[in-house]
């Protein structure tokens, strides 16, 4: 009956939720630092941010928490990427390649947080203690990367193999450089280190961050006097601080909010993320094609969109999401194996609770796969309890929310971590010739058109097995204040506050 669907229901718990929310985080941005607020200031003005998640790995630029730095415009790295996924400059200028070298051109004029100089050396030093990092900054895995200082302005990154994409590798903010004084035995701290408009000034843990505008920044004054950010996990508080005027820009608004709030202050914009079910083809009864040709044939991504994430999702037509808009231009039809009878076949469904929408996708999936014929288990555990089971193919199936670009802004690295047959996170256990042969020819073809056309017929190798049925590509909800100007709206999840962001 339609009072007992899970959209409505979450919507009666979120109801009820707002007033105790509102009630958590009045007054959460008060006295940031003794700065005033935004909200109303005028252009100069403070800008509130209220952060999904609090920093795991107190802000080092080696972790995830890399994002966090970047989205608030401290770090900076050498190159940044456009929203087609192009190396575009930032602290580098230029860069050459000849065989397994790059060249990389400093920019002139650019000074760390503490007033000194960016050399080619600090990029040395950055590029080197990610490289030889434990554990290595993902980026890097399976790349032997060293730096060496080459002149006044130029350093040279040689990797152990000609690599095409490592300029797009040094976009990521976990190679981000940073200040000598940042670098203290065995932690990295970015506090007053970096060198984008904002200066991180205070980081108190899990609970705040404090940001002042840097005068002397090399792409001019920033729009904002600074940032407070407070992090609260609780999606319906993060919502409620947007309603209550308590926060300018609030992260990740989760699907049953945003229909509660006001939709001229929501953005919906399309992420590099992916809800694949992926079928182990390894062991049990999807070691058979027809048979996993019955799964993807019983999956109804449409009624998930619809009834979980209340159409603020979008149907997948293959891996590659609309994020990556390339993808759906290039795509050609694949050829599937027909469907066998899944009639007494049982399976094991396994998924985890960290996104909040994935314990529901898989309770849907289990009454699609059943009403196919399929007898289905569910098996629902929290993220960390899980990982290793589904890494070890003790699962028939399992769904999984995955980002599909990483970190380099190219989904050749998501494609063959998943599907290749050494790759480092292959749930579906996949070890097909074609398909590895597809991963190898996509990895080893330079940046540009020709690649994207590889990555695509590398995709439909692996949706040629149905070892993964995608199914829906995820939607980042962002609310920005009535006043706020020039937030960014970016589906990578690196900017968010940047020099020309402020409050009206």
């Amino acid at each position: 009956m339609p009072e007992n669907t899970p959209a409505l229901r979450r919507g009666l718990l979120a109801a009820l939720s707002v007033a105790t929310a509102t009630a958590v985080l009045s007054g959460c941005f008060a006295g940031s630092g003794g700065r005033a607020a935004g909200g109303g200031g005028g252009e100069g003005g403070r800008i509130r941010v209220a952060m999904m998640q609090p920093p795991r790995s107190g802000l080092s630029p080696l972790s995830d928490d890399a994002f966090k730095l970047s989205r608030w415009s401290t770090a900076e790295t050498l190159v940044r990427l456009d929203r087609d996924g192009n190396a575009v400059p930032a602290l580098a200028t230029a860069w050459r390649q000849q065989g397994r070298t790059w060249t990389l051109t400093l920019r002139q004029g650019v000074t760390f947080h503490d007033g000194s100089p960016l050399t080619p050396a600090d990029v040395v030093r950055s590029l080197t203690t990610a490289a030889t990092a434990s554990p290595r900054p993902r980026i890097l895995d399976g790349v032997g990367l060293t730096a060496r200082a080459a002149g006044p302005r130029t350093v040279e990154v040689t990797t152990a193999a000609a690599d095409p994409l490592v300029p797009q590798r040094l976009s990521s903010p976990q190679l981000s450089v940073l200040a000598a004084r940042a670098y203290r035995g065995r932690t990295v701290d970015p506090v007053g280190a970096g060198t984008g408009p904002f200066v991180l000034v205070r980081a108190d843990g899990t609970t705040t961050a404090t940001l002042d505008r840097y005068d002397r920044y090399w792409g001019g004054r920033a729009k904002a006097a600074g940032i407070d950010v407070r992090y609260v996990p609780d999606g319906t508080a993060r919502a409620a601080a947007l309603r209550s005027g308590e926060a300018d820009i609030v992260e990740a608004v989760p699907v049953s909010q945003a229909r509660l709030l006001d939709q001229d202050l929501i953005t919906e914009v399309p992420m590099p993320r992916t809800n694949t079910l992926y079928l182990n083809t390894r062991l049990g009864a999807f070691r058979d094609p027809a048979l996993r040709a019955a799964a993807r044939a019983a999956v109804d991504p449409r009624a998930l969109v619809n009834g979980v994430y209340e159409g603020r999702a979008d149907v997948a037509g293959g891996l590659l999401g609309p994020a990556l808009p390339w993808a759906a231009k290039l795509r050609t039809p694949v050829r599937h194996t027909a469907p066998g009878d899944p009639k007494g076949a049982t399976i094991t469904l396994g998924t985890f609770t960290d996104r909040a929408e994935l314990p529901e996708v898989a309770q849907l999936l289990q009454q699609q796969l059943r009403k196919a014929g399929f007898t289905v288990r569910l098996d629902v555990r929290e993220y960390a309890a899980i990982e290793a089971d589904a890494l070890a193919g003790k699962f028939d199936a399992f769904v999984l929310s995955r980002a599909t670009v990483l970190d380099s802004g190219d989904p050749a690295a998501y494609l063959y971590s998943d599907f290749a047959g050494d790759g480092s996170f292959n749930i579906s256990q996949l070890a097909d010739p074609a398909v590895d042969s597809a991963l190898a020819t996509a990895s080893a073809t330079p940046a540009g058109d020709a690649r994207r056309r590889a990555v695509v017929a590398a995709e439909a190798a692996v949706l040629a097995t149905d070892a993964a049925v995608p199914m829906l590509h995820e939607r980042v909800i962002q609310g920005d204040a009535a006043n706020v100007v020039g937030a960014a709206h970016d589906p990578r999840e690196r900017e968010l506050v940047t020099v020309d962001t402020h409050v009206r």
